[in-house]
């Protein structure tokens, strides 16, 4: 599923601390005065009139003299709440619990903050110790739980997040429109829209809650992922049905549907109303459009738009870089991205990974092997470390070019900078020293691999297909595609294709042939590629004239293009002599 992108998640993390929330717990800070009573000392100044707990007292009632703790007690409120206040989630947890074995109700503001630490630093064991002190010892609030339900829901533990509304519920509490967004954005991203609109049809019943503008917006960026722009635009109208007025980030994420359908002077002329709409075009909406006229090649446009975003005061941020250095990269034109860097720089922005690694791929992909280590240095002098996929991309350049001893020694230093090898890079090195004719350490790499508990995927399965073959090992090919049915990853045309070609290399045609049958039978249809082996291996076995009926009869059928059979009675002329014949027999 993809996920929704970086500028729409900044944009919504923020939605569990409406205005609503702020103004409450700002109110709370300055008006009232949070007393901490040891219910332990019930005799102790009676005179307040209140049973010894947590309670609030007004500025106007607050009593005349200072209620005095224990050192031991004081110090440890004042540890805790230093601690909370400096991030130190493990710490602050240590005081709560000391602070609720002496008696005293935790405070509910803190425990939600503690609960978006621990989850953010994915410690839910933690997260939900807090929670249960906080319901044991407290009095959690909507906000409390919204805080669990989000970390459960980050964490894809969907089940545990439904177990904690219920419980909520059943605590007397009614979910607001926080929550309803939480559960209608989670089931969103894990690609679920069935779901999510039975939540929202929940929200839409629900007397004391209405949908806002970040429900509409998850929703529509959601069906744009899933069903098209046209799902998208079908919500745009219904939103604005109800009075809820768009702002613009909702038109980015339709500028952005449009863009990804190709429908890019659509997104122009939407963009172009958006000042009637109450609106204006922002660094990211430019960025949209340009990010759509370049991958359509179109750079007079893109450079057009580049002046009017500048006519605007608009300036291009690092995310408007990146696109130019990729598309640059992506057209070969390295130079012209390097200078871009250096632009970059001159106006005081840094460049980020997405800077350097079409850079980096781009020199990899020229052989210029030792200006991509220099700018993958530049990357690391600039605060950016790199990634794996910047290491593959290297690792796959030094294979490419004979250097396979080179990327093995990358490879065995890959743990030690913090880049741990991922399938990706498991493959590139097995298709490398298999290539190179190093078998033993190439089957080491799947070894170590499974040993490590990375799974194969579909790509380790092909490679391995496609090294057995070269190598004249068809037989244990076929037995890696009988463990593929099997398995959770299903061979696909690729896989089908390797094994074919390796079959028809050796002229075992009747296998090949098995192999095309079970591939239909699994599902799997052939494509012009999978016809065009088996023809040129029938051909090159020494029956060139089944193979030419068999061209024949395909081409008729439009199962091989034109291309193809006029390539095919080349390589078998006697595909004329062949058609000579059947007009004949006619």
């Amino acid at each position: 599923m993809t996920m929704f992108s970086t500028e729409f998640i900044s944009h919504s993390c923020s939605f569990p601390f409406t205005s609503k929330h702020f103004k409450l717990s700002l109110h709370s800070l300055q008006s009232n005065v949070v007393s901490c009573i040891n219910p332990t000392n019930n005799d102790t100044n009676s005179n307040l009139g209140n049973p010894p707990k947590l309670r609030r007292v007004l500025p106007e009632t607050k009593p005349t003299h200072v209620l005095s703790y224990g050192f031991r007690e004081t110090h440890l409120m004042k540890l805790l709440n230093r601690s909370c206040k400096a991030g130190k989630c493990n710490e602050s947890l240590y005081f709560l619990e000391c602070m609720v074995a002496k008696g005293y109700q935790p405070d509910v503001i803190m425990c939600t903050k503690l609960i978006k630490g621990f989850f953010n630093s994915r410690n839910i064991e933690k997260a939900t110790r807090v929670m249960e002190i906080l319901e044991k010892h407290g009095e959690p609030d909507v906000f409390a739980y919204n805080a669990v339900i989000s970390g459960f829901c980050k964490a894809n533990r969907i089940e545990s997040a439904k177990k904690v509304l219920d419980r909520m519920k059943r605590k007397g509490f009614s979910q607001d429109v926080v929550t309803y967004n939480i559960m209608i954005g989670t089931f969103c991203s894990k690609g679920k829209i069935d779901l999510a609109l039975k939540v929202f049809e929940e929200l839409l019943k629900d007397n004391n809650c209405k949908p806002t503008l970040i429900t509409y917006t998850i929703l529509i960026e959601a069906h744009i992922l899933e069903g098209g722009i046209d799902e998208g635009l079908k919500l745009l109208d219904e939103m604005l049905s109800r009075g809820l007025e768009p702002d613009t980030f909702t038109y980015n994420v339709i500028v952005r549907g449009l863009g990804k359908e190709g429908k890019v002077n659509q997104a122009f002329e939407l963009v172009r109303t958006l000042n009637s709409r109450g609106c204006k075009p922002d660094v990211i909406t430019y960025n949209i459009l340009l990010r759509a006229l370049l991958d359509q090649g179109k750079w007079y446009e893109g450079e057009k738009l580049m002046d009017e975003m500048f006519s605007r005061g608009c300036e291009p941020n690092v995310v408007t870089y990146s696109i130019l250095i990729s598309s640059l990269c992506r057209d070969g034109k390295i130079e012209e991205s390097v200078n871009l860097v250096k632009v970059m720089k001159e106006k005081g922005l840094t460049p980020d990974a997405y800077c350097y690694d079409p850079l980096i791929a781009a020199f990899c992909r020229e052989g210029k092997l030792d200006m991509a280590i220099k700018f993958l240095d530049y990357m690391i002098s600039d605060g950016f470390l790199p990634d794996i996929v910047n290491y593959n991309t290297i690792m796959a350049a030094l294979c490419k070019n004979g250097n396979s001893d080179h990327a093995v020694e990358i490879f065995g230093k890959l743990e030690e900078v913090g880049c741990p090898p991922n399938v990706s890079s498991y493959n590139t090195m097995l298709s490398a020293l298999w290539g190179s004719g190093d078998r033993y350490r190439a089957l080491g790499m799947i070894s170590q691999m499974l040993s490590k508990g990375i799974d194969p995927d579909g790509i380790t399965y092909n490679s391995l297909i496609s090294c057995l073959c070269r190598d004249g090992m068809v037989d244990e090919a076929i037995g890696l595609l009988a463990d593929m049915l099997s398995g959770r990853f299903q061979p696909n045309i690729v896989s089908y294709n390797i094994v074919l070609l390796g079959l028809c290399k050796i002229h075992r045609i009747d296998d090949a042939i098995e192999v095309l049958t079970a591939m239909i039978e699994n599902g799997c249809q052939p494509n012009e590629t999978t016809y065009t082996l088996l023809i040129e291996g029938i051909g090159f076995s020494g029956s060139r004239a089944q193979a030419m009926e068999l061209a024949n009869s395909l081409y008729s059928m439009n199962a091989i293009s034109e291309g193809s059979y006029k390539r095919l009675n080349m390589v078998f002329p006697l595909l004329d002599v062949y058609k000579d014949l059947t007009v004949f027999g006619h």
